[in-house]
């Protein structure tokens, strides 16, 4: 599937973590980021297996400090994508972390140390072969350090970013270290794509896409869909991952839907539903919740109804014609709908036996 807003994919590096890459001609990967305290073991694993199952393919873990740090590889082993820890402060956290094995490091450099002790990082991960994300956010900037309120553009904002994310990743080159990605994120749709388009036109080193701090779940995917959705359509960008105040599985989800809308990636069935009105008679919105909750939470049914388009829809005024245009689907009368298959009106169900249909449905597809 191909979309016609989406540029060439710009040609980068690529860069191993464990069975994942990033970069070079491989797919745009989602990944995501724990809410668990990672000292926690059981609720961390819990967490990592949930988003698994959503379709997470690289997760990220806070490493505040030792003790989170002496805790990964426990975490490591009880999963199976690939392990990030992310380090502020700290540069004797990335070295344990890479003792522990994990997959990749995150460092700040706006707060990881003085040259000599990234040196330390830079030589632990080399041995080790764990690639390092040189993470640049805006409100993390070395030059704040100067000047607290600085009277910048957005494009000023921007070149310090990228200025930032290029020092950084030379020392690391200058110490033959190339396995390095790259994110430069802000709150705000403008500086983080200037920042990420101005420092793909002077580097090969690849992107991890996000708007940091984007918000609560609709005003959050509402910006990070635009921020992101306009670098991807580029062709810039290699990695993503959807920050917002909520569920991480509903990160993983939002940033599916993401690179789904511009055809980079498949993920699960296209559900289409309708808004409803004061015609309908049937609870559209439980159903379709109880859909997504059910689906998104199986791998099997995530797999298994890729490409498929269902219809859930309320009514006989759009509801036959949209169902007769899905794979499957069914239009809603009162308090029960008529089931349709590739066009064909089948049976009639009632409203209480929807969701079953559609999971058996998509169960029993080869």
């Amino acid at each position: 599937m191909a979309c016609a807003c989406h540029a060439k994919a710009r040609k980068t590096r690529k860069v191993k973590l464990g069975r994942i890459s990033i970069g070079g001609s491989s797919p745009v990967s989602v990944q995501s980021m724990c809410n668990t305290d990672t000292r926690d073991l059981k609720a961390t694993v819990d967490q990592i297996r949930r988003l698994e199952a959503a379709g997470c393919e690289i997760i990220r873990v806070a490493v505040p400090d030792m003790e989170a740090a002496l805790n990964l590889g426990r975490i490591k082993q009880a999963i199976s994508i690939p392990l990030v820890a992310d380090i502020h402060f700290d540069w004797r956290l990335a070295v344990e972390a890479v003792r522990q094995g994990v997959d990749k490091v995150r460092i700040n450099p706006g707060n990881i140390g003085e040259r000599d002790k990234v040196k330390e990082v830079v030589k632990a991960c080399k041995t080790a072969g764990v690639p390092i994300r040189i993470g640049v956010n805006a409100g993390s900037l070395k030059a704040l350090k100067e000047a607290r309120k600085p009277r910048w553009t957005p494009y000023d904002w921007a070149k310090q970013m990228v200025k930032e994310a290029l020092d950084e990743a030379r020392i690391l080159e200058r110490l033959d270290f190339r396995d390095i990605v790259v994110s430069l994120k802000a709150d705000d749709i403008e500086r983080t794509v200037m920042a990420n388009t101005l420092f793909a036109s002077k580097s090969d080193i690849p992107l991890h896409l996000g708007v940091t701090e984007a918000g609560s779940f609709l005003a959050g995917t509402v910006k990070s869909s635009l921020g992101i959705g306009l670098l991807l359509s580029q062709g810039i960008g290699d990695t993503i991952r959807v920050s917002l105040t909520e569920d991480p599985a509903m990160q993983v989800r939002a940033a599916y839907e993401i690179l789904k809308s511009l055809g980079l990636r498949r993920y699960g069935p296209d559900l289409v539903s309708c808004p409803t009105c004061g015609r309908c008679q049937v609870n559209v919105g439980k159903v379709i919740h109880e859909l997504e909750d059910r689906i998104y939470s199986d791998r099997e049914l995530l797999k298994k109804s890729e490409g498929m388009k269902i219809a859930v829809m309320g009514c006989v005024v759009n509801g036959p014609g949209e169902a007769r245009s899905a794979d499957f689907g069914v239009a809603g009368g009162k308090g029960r709908g008529v089931w349709i298959e590739k066009g064909k009106q089948i049976k009639v169900i009632n409203e209480s036996e929807w969701v079953n249909e559609v999971i058996r449905k998509i169960r029993n597809s080869k």
